[in-house]
């Protein structure tokens, strides 16, 4: 497997770890029983739940960039020190942005989402043989 895949395929683990972590704030809000069954009648959402709720809807859709760009080059067969770069500043950059929003530290956690967008940048321009 390419490195490329190797962090896609981390990448698809954060976004699960991170999926896990708002449904156990669904848990501890309304109860395993309620959320088992329709929950139709659930408690509004804690601060955190809802932090982790737009956390899970964030990461989702940087993952719609991410992940077909990844796809292609990998069906391109285009591998390069620029492609194995953007995977990583993407990785490492929603590792970043996950803690600092779970958390709700302030200021610093676009830095973080505008470096994923950096590394899906980096990814683009190789494919288009801008960074070779």
């Amino acid at each position: 497997m390419t490195p490329e895949l190797t962090y896609l395929a981390y990448s698809i683990a954060l976004f699960f770890v991170i999926v896990l972590i708002q449904g156990y704030a669904g848990i501890a809000n309304n109860g395993p029983m309620v959320m088992a069954n329709a929950r139709d009648d659930l408690k509004p959402p804690t601060k955190f739940q809802a932090r982790m709720k737009r956390l899970t809807d964030n990461y989702r859709e940087n993952l719609w960039f991410f992940a077909p760009l990844v796809l292609i080059a990998d069906a391109a067969g285009i591998t390069n020190s620029w492609t194995v770069l953007g995977v990583q500043v993407f990785l490492y950059a929603r590792i970043a942005h996950a803690i600092w929003y779970a958390f709700a530290l302030p200021y610093v956690r676009p830095l973080f989402w505008f470096a994923g967008v950096v590394g899906c940048g980096m990814l683009f321009l190789a494919l288009f043989g801008v960074l070779a």
